[in-house]
C-alpha cells in the first residue's frame, strides 16, 4: 500500500510532541513491513522540502502556505490519506485527492473548554495557541470528519467526546497507539519517580518539583524541556540546590536509549498536567511498569494503574504508592494492559488491517 500521513509534526527538526513521536513510529512501522511511506507535514527550521527519515519520505511545505501542501497529497498519490489528528492538511489532502480514501485519529479533541485552557496557560504564547486553534480547528477541517472513510480514537474515553464534537452518526472506532514494550525491565533498588513531558506552564511541572522537596528520600528525574527559555531557566534557578532532582533536559527517544532507561529504573511517572487526551508518556511508562500519578485520569490509566491525584493531591498519592510497594503491583497491572493492547506489532496489525478494510468498502 501507498500511506501518506499527514500531521502538524513529525518528531524531527526541533519539534518533539506526542502527535510527532506517534506519526514517526506509525511511518517507521508500516515502512519496515514493506509499504510505501510518505509523511506531510509543516516545514521546520533545518528541514528540506524532501526528507527521508526511517524509511519515511518526508515532505515539507510553508506553515504560512498550507495550500502549498495539496501539490504534495497529489505528488504521493497514496491509497490511504491517515490524519494523525485533524488539521489544515486534513482539508487539502481531501481537496487534492477526493477519490482515495481518507481515514483520522483524534489524538487529542480539543473542546471549547480545551482550547481556553490552553490559551490560559500557552506553552509560548497566546499568538501561538489562537494560530495552532485556526490551523487545526477551522470550518474547513471540522467539516472533513463527516467525509472520512474511517474515525478513530487513541482512547476509549474519548469515543463519546469525538461523536458529540463532530455529530457522527457512528461512534469512533477505537485504534492504539504503537508501543514497544522493552524484553527486560530492572528497577532501581532505590525509590525513583520520573516526570515526562515538556517543562511548560500548561504541564505545571513545578508540582513535580515542590514533589522533590517534600520527599528527600526519593530519586527525582524530569525529562523535557521548555518551549518558553527563560521559564526554563526560572525552574532550573528555583531547584537547583535539590541533590535528589535530576533535570535531564529533552531526550530523544529515537536518537538513544536514555529515555527508556530512565522509565525501566523509575517506579512511578508523575504527570501533573491540567489536562491530556491519553498521553504517549502513560503507554511508554506502564510499557516500562512504572505506576501513575497523574491528575488527569484517561481510560481510568491513573486511578487502575496507579493513583488519581483529582485534587491535585500528589503528596498523598505518592505516599500511597510508595508505602507498602503499591506502585509495584499498579505498574505490573498496567504493564499487561499495555502489552495486550498496545504493543507495536499488534497496533500496527490493526492498523494494516483497517486500512485494507478501508480499501474494500
Amino acid at each position: 500500500m501507498k500511506i501518506c500521513l499527514i500531521s502538524v509534526e513529525i518528531f524531527a527538526w526541533g519539534k518533539y510532541g506526542g502527535f510527532g513521536r506517534a506519526t514517526r513510529t506509525i511511518g517507521r512501522e508500516l515502512a519496515k513491513r514493506g509499504h510505501e511511506v510518505y509523511a506531510v507535514v509543516p516545514r521546520r527550521p533545518g528541514q528540506g522540502s524532501v526528507e527521508f527519515l526511517d524509511g519515511i519520505r518526508v515532505l515539507g511545505f510553508s506553515p504560512w502556505r498550507p495550500w502549498d501542501s495539496a501539490r504534495l497529497f497529489r505528488e504521493c498519490d497514496a491509497d490511504i490519506y491517515h490524519s494523525c489528528e485533524p488539521s489544515f492538511g486534513t482539508y487539502f489532502a481531501m481537496k487534492a485527492k477526493p477519490d482515495s480514501r481518507h481515514v483520522v485519529t483524534f489524538r487529542d479533541p480539543r473542546d471549547f473548554q480545551d482550547w481556553k485552557m490552553e490559551f490560559d496557560l500557552p506553552s509560548l504564547n497566546k499568538l501561538q495557541v489562537v494560530h495552532n486553534y485556526f490551523y487545526e480547528n477551522n470550518i474547513l477541517v471540522r467539516n472533513c470528519i463527516k467525509k472520512m472513510n474511517a474515525v478513530f480514537t487513541i482512547g476509549k474515553y474519548l469515543v463519546p467526546k469525538v461523536k458529540s464534537m463532530y455529530h457522527l452518526e457512528i461512534d469512533p472506532i477505537f485504534l492504539p497507539t504503537p508501543v514497544h514494550i522493552p524484553e527486560t525491565i530492572r528497577k532501581s533498588d532505590a525509590p525513583t519517580v520520573c516526570y515526562v513531558a515538556r517543562l511548560d506552564r500548561r504541564k505545571r511541572p513545578k508540582l513535580f518539583l515542590d514533589l522533590a522537596r517534600k520527599f528527600p528520600d526519593v530519586h527525582f528525574i524530569a525529562m523535557g524541556k521548555s518551549r518558553d527559555r527563560k521559564w526554563e531557566a526560572e525552574l532550573r534557578a528555583e531547584y537547583s540546590n535539590l541533590a535528589n532532582l535530576e533535570m535531564t533536559g529533552f531526550v530523544d527517544q529515537f536518537g538513544s536509549d536514555l529515555h527508556s532507561k530512565i522509565l525501566e529504573k523509575s517506579w512511578i511517572m508523575v504527570n501533573t498536567a491540567t489536562r491530556e487526551a491519553l498521553p504517549n508518556s502513560f503507554l511508554e511508562a506502564s510499557a516500562h511498569q512504572c505506576a501513575i500519578l497523574s491528575s488527569v485520569d484517561p481510560d481510568g490509566f491513573a486511578s487502575v494503574f496507579g493513583h488519581h491525584a483529582g485534587n491535585d493531591d500528589f503528596s498523598a498519592g505518592l505516599s500511597a504508592l510508595l508505602n507498602g510497594g503499591a506502585w509495584k503491583e499498579r505498574g505490573r497491572r498496567g504493564y499487561e494492559y499495555v502489552k495486550e493492547t498496545f504493543e507495536i506489532h499488534r497496533a500496527i496489525d490493526r492498523h494494516i488491517a483497517f486500512y485494507e478494510q478501508v480499501l474494500t468498502g
